[in-house]
């Protein structure tokens, strides 16, 4: 356990980049009253305004229902329609007494934003609309969203429906490791029996890199948008809330991401990066590696740092993959990232030596 008075700290500066990626470009002068682009992979907030303020978030509601939908049921479980899951606004057109495949389901809430399949969604997961949207809840919490509360699933104007960008990118990081979801959400066009359906998300045809995403717009939130694009091995998220100019916004985000930033790996997988003493133990220390690795977008000239959080010592015996200390990984002084330290082998305990028969004596 690593004590709060004793932190032993390994400070390695791993990357200074080099003239070879090009300068900084300027920040793009968005439209939106709040907006984030974060990496996907590490997290980090590469540009933002006003993130954390709360604002109705309209049919990108539908993430957090989807996401739920995939973590409570399989693609092939059968629901039937009922007439209380017709709602006003966008629609997937479901008719009462329809038996439809969740899969079909996801892909009539995600890409037409069918507020009737949202509601036939949650009353089958809840069970029940109500305990659904606890679970929403639930799963905002988890997910460390502090600015969010949902009221339903489809994302329909309520009081005390809300959310913010930076926790929606959040979301968004979480619904696009879940590869069904990414899928769907890819889609430009679904067929489900007789219907058509195409994806809202214009980006998916207009720009190559975009890989998903979720619209939205109601009167109290007006347009919002959530979208995932990759290039060159770096995945990131845009959200804008309340901008008129969405489309175009999040191009710009997206330019000034991919021009400025490329992945660098800090910290490889089962890399030994610190030692830790070991008290009463056949070996007077044992190598430590990183439990998992981690990649972080860099810009010119940002370094990337590791600090190892370590016990004075730690007694034997010590199993091989005991968790010892933690690695935070820091981009300019910033914590990015943390990373259990597991102990790389095995110590047994010192072994007992007896005093030579002649100091016994008197």
């Amino acid at each position: 356990m690593v004590r709060a008075a004793h932190r032993l700290c390994l400070v390695l500066a791993l990357v200074m980049l080099t003239g070879n990626i090009p300068c900084h470009a300027s920040a793009p002068a968005v439209s939106a009253a709040s907006y984030v682009l974060m990496d996907a992979e590490s997290g980090r907030v590469l540009l933002a305004g006003n993130e954390t303020e709360e604002k109705p978030i309209a049919s990108t509601t539908k993430i957090m229902t989807a996401l739920l939908a995939l973590r409570s049921s399989r693609l092939t479980d059968t629901v039937s329609v009922k007439r209380e899951h017709l709602r006003e606004g966008s629609s997937m057109y479901l008719a009462p007494g329809e038996t439809l495949t969740m899969e079909a389901l996801l892909y009539g809430l995600m890409l037409p934003s069918g507020n009737d399949a949202a509601e036939c969604i949650a009353d089958y997961c809840g069970p029940g609309t109500e305990r659904f949207v606890e679970r929403m809840n639930d799963a905002a919490a988890a997910l460390g969203m502090t600015h969010t509360a949902f009221q339903n699933p489809s994302g329909l104007d309520a009081a005390g429906h809300y959310s913010c960008a930076l926790d929606m990118a959040r979301l968004m990081v979480a619904a696009m490791r879940e590869p069904a979801f990414a899928q769907i959400v890819s889609a430009r066009t679904a067929t489900v029996g007789e219907r058509t359906m195409t994806n809202h998300n214009k980006l998916l045809g207009a720009m190559p890199d975009c890989i998903g995403g979720k619209t939205g717009y109601t009167g109290g939130a007006g347009r919002t948008l959530v979208t995932c694009a990759e290039r060159d091995g770096l995945r990131l998220i845009a959200v804008t809330l309340r901008d008129g100019n969405d489309w175009a916004d999040h191009r710009l985000l997206y330019e000034y991401g991919f021009s400025t930033y490329h992945p660098e790996t800090v910290l490889k997988r089962g890399a030994v990066c610190a030692m830790a003493a070991v008290r009463g133990g056949a070996a007077s220390c044992v190598p430590l590696r990183a439990e998992t690795g981690v990649t972080v977008p860099l810009a010119e000239g940002e370094t990337a740092e590791l600090r190892c959080e370590l016990p004075e010592t730690v007694s034997a015996p010590v199993a091989a993959g005991e968790r010892i200390g933690e690695a935070a990984v820091l981009v300019n002084g910033t914590e990015i990232a943390r990373v259990a330290l597991l102990s790389a082998q095995r110590v047994d305990p010192a072994e007992y030596k007896a005093p030579p028969f002649w100091r016994w004596r008197r």
